[in-house]
């Protein structure tokens, strides 16, 4: 017990007292590592790039807009721990890490922590800040967030990843990041001794205990063998449908005789375009066959304050106990805002299975599926 407590403290140590490069490494990598030596399967981001002159917090006076909170500079927290939490609304890796960042903000914030979400988008939907608004909503965000459509906080930070954490010292510095889902337990450490080096007694060192259930709980990693995927031309693999895609042209698509494991395809009257594939007529379908216990589709109606109804199929059948949060077990749901939907949460036993989703009016647009 005294060794683990001693190694743990050496870590802590090396984490909160080495500058942010020392942790970086090579992020050219499809799968990196965290900081902390943890994989994280399937993390995404965006190519990034350096703003000259331009410090980590002082970003923070680019941002378009602030939720929940006025705008918040560089002075105005000095003194204070502050947690950067990037993120955007659709990104499943994110959604899962969020009941840990709202514990950590319900139980630090009087002892001086600060917790801020930057939402940098990934897709243009994203942008739009009533959707940005309904999600911090639904999802309970009562910290302060914001807006970074332009991704200006981002390249000041060198960020290139959702979730990405930033620790912040009471002197405006950069000590410790986390890419990715996991190492939980750290970070709270970590926010702990930043705290503490504030002069703050009596911090409570127990861990948060979160109970994330529906799209929050945490992914079945020793089931889950899809990794995310596009739908979009730009960033898509393993399109299956005979005679590939026209790219940003109306076409008639066919699914393939079979559809291998991690291939999708479409089925109906469709445009491709770079981020999405958008139904031009009723009765399009996708097919993708998938090795997880939890099957996401990022889509939305094309036009605002429309909707679309589809039917979710899992190996020809209505998915039963196999549904997800935004389905019912005969398969039957609504596409009406542009956001995450969670279609399949299968029990085990964990096998290669055959989902597809067919919509049953044109006007929406499919951008990712993700997985867990």
């Amino acid at each position: 017990m005294k060794t683990s407590k001693l190694l743990v403290a050496a870590v802590l140590a090396i984490a909160i007292g080495a500058p942010i490069a020392g942790f970086v490494g090579d992020m050219s990598v499809s799968q990196p590592t965290t900081s902390t030596g943890v994989r994280v399967p399937f993390l995404h981001g965006l190519p990034t790039g350096q703003i000259a002159d331009q410090s980590e917090l002082a970003s923070l006076e680019r941002a378009n807009e602030w939720l929940n909170s006025p705008p918040l500079t560089a002075s105005a927290l000095r003194g204070k721990v502050v947690l950067i939490d990037f993120w955007t609304y659709t990104c499943i890796n994110w959604l899962r890490t969020l009941p840990y960042v709202r514990a950590w903000d319900e139980k630090y914030r009087n002892q001086g922590l600060v917790v801020i979400g930057v939402h940098a988008p990934e897709f243009a939907f994203e942008k739009n800040l009533n959707n940005v608004r309904r999600a911090v909503k639904d999802l309970r965000i009562d910290y302060p967030i914001a807006v970074d459509n332009d991704h200006v906080i981002w390249r000041a930070f060198k960020n290139q990843y959702w979730p990405a954490l930033y620790f912040i010292d009471s002197q405006g510095r950069v000590r410790h990041h986390h890419f990715g889902e996991g190492s939980y337990e750290q970070s709270e450490m970590i926010i702990q001794e930043l705290l503490t080096e504030t002069g703050i007694g009596g911090i409570d060192r127990e861990s948060v205990s979160v109970d994330a259930r529906g799209i929050e709980a945490a992914a079945d990693w020793g089931s889950l063998k899809s990794p995310e995927n596009y739908v979009g031309y730009e960033r898509t693999q393993n399109f299956a449908s005979p005679g590939g895609a026209v790219l940003d042209k109306p076409r008639m698509y066919e699914l393939p005789a079979r559809v291998r494991l991690n291939e999708w395809a479409l089925s109906g009257d469709w445009t491709v375009k770079k981020e999405t594939a958008v139904l031009n007529k009723p009765k399009g379908s996708i097919a993708y066959r998938f090795h997880a216990r939890d099957l996401h589709l990022v889509m939305g109606p094309a036009a605002p304050g429309t909707s679309v109804r589809f039917r979710v199929l899992i190996d020809g059948q209505p998915p039963g106990a196999a549904h997800g949060i935004d389905v019912d077990e005969q398969g039957g749901g609504t596409v009406t805002e542009q956001r995450l939907y969670q279609l399949i949460r299968q029990p085990k036993p964990i096998t290669d299975r055959q989902f597809e989703i067919e919509f049953l009016g044109s006007g929406v647009e499919v951008f990712a599926f993700t997985f867990g």
